[in-house]
C-alpha cells in the first residue's frame, strides 16, 4: 500500500509514522509512507495557503488551490482507491472502515485545519470523509495518524501474529476479554483459574463469554450494531 498524506503541518507526525510497527512496515516494503508539505503547492510569497471566508464568518479557510495542485500531480503520478478528509463532520471510524481500507493500493489524507477547507474541494476532489470522535482538534493530523495507524496494523505481514490484530476489539463487534500474564499470582491477585488449565476449548469459551460480558456492560451499542448488521444480511 502507498500512503500519502497532505498537511500543512509534516513535523507534528513525520515521527509518529518513524517508529516501533509502522516503521518495520514500511522497512518491510508494506506500506509506503509520504507526508507532502501542502505549502510547497501553493504560489503566494508567504507560503499562505488560507484566506479570509466569503459571508464574514470567524475563521480562515484553508485555499482551494494548493490542495488541488497537490492532489492532482499525485493523481499524475498514479490511481488511488480512496481520496480522505478528516474533518469532525464525517462517517464515524471504526474497525469496519480500518479493515476496508486496509485492501486498498493507494490512498490519499488532507489534513483539516483552520477553520475547514473550501467545501469545492469536498465536493470535487475527496471521496471519503472520515471524523475519529465528536470533538474538534486543533488539526487533523492527528487523526490522520490513527486513521493510517489502524489501517495498516491490519495489512498481513505488518504485525508477526496476525492473530493478534484479528482478535483485537471490534473486530467481531465484541470488547477483546481481559489478558494477564507472569506472575500467576501477584500480592494475592490471581490469574483466572481457567487460563492455567490449558484446556484451549473451555478457554477460548471464557474468552468468548468474558468479551460479551464486558461488550454489554461498557459497549452495549456495538451488539445493537451486530444485529442490526445481521437483519440487512439476511434481508438482502
Amino acid at each position: 500500500m502507498r500512503l500519502d498524506i497532505i498537511t500543512v503541518l509534516p513535523e507534528m507526525i513525520e515521527g509518529f509514522f518513524n517508529c516501533s510497527i509502522l516503521k518495520r512496515a514500511q522497512n518491510k516494503g508494506i506500506v509506503e509512507i509520504s507526508i507532502h508539505n501542502l505549502r510547497d503547492y501553493t504560489t503566494d510569497r508567504y507560503r499562505k495557503v488560507d484566506d479570509y471566508p466569503f459571508g464574514g464568518c470567524a475563521g480562515m479557510v484553508m485555499k482551494i488551490e494548493p490542495i488541488d495542485r497537490c492532489i492532482s500531480a499525485l493523481k499524475a503520478e498514479r490511481s488511488y482507491d480512496e481520496v480522505i478528509f478528516t474533518t469532525p463532520d464525517g462517517e464515524q471510524f471504526t474497525q469496519k472502515t480500518a479493515n476496508a481500507l486496509s485492501l486498498c493500493n493507494n490512498l490519499i489524507i488532507l489534513c483539516g485545519h483552520f477553520k475547514g477547507i473550501d467545501y469545492r474541494i469536498r465536493e470535487h476532489l475527496i471521496t471519503k470523509e472520515i471524523s475519529i470522535g465528536d470533538y474538534v482538534l486543533t488539526g487533523g493530523e492527528l487523526a490522520a495518524a490513527a486513521i493510517a495507524d489502524a489501517v495498516i496494523r491490519v495489512i498481513p505481514g505488518v504485525i508477526s501474529d496476525e492473530q493478534s490484530a484479528l482478535s483485537d476489539s471490534f473486530q467481531d463487534n465484541l470488547l477483546a476479554p481481559p489478558v494477564y500474564t507472569r506472575p500467576a499470582d501477584y500480592k494475592g491477585w490471581k490469574v483466572p483459574d481457567v487460563l492455567l488449565s490449558g484446556h484451549e476449548a473451555k478457554i477460548r469459551d471464557w474468552e468468548f463469554q468474558q468479551s460479551l460480558e464486558r461488550t454489554q456492560r461498557l459497549r452495549p451499542d456495538l451488539l445493537v450494531d451486530s444485529i442490526n448488521d445481521n437483519i440487512l444480511h439476511d434481508g438482502k
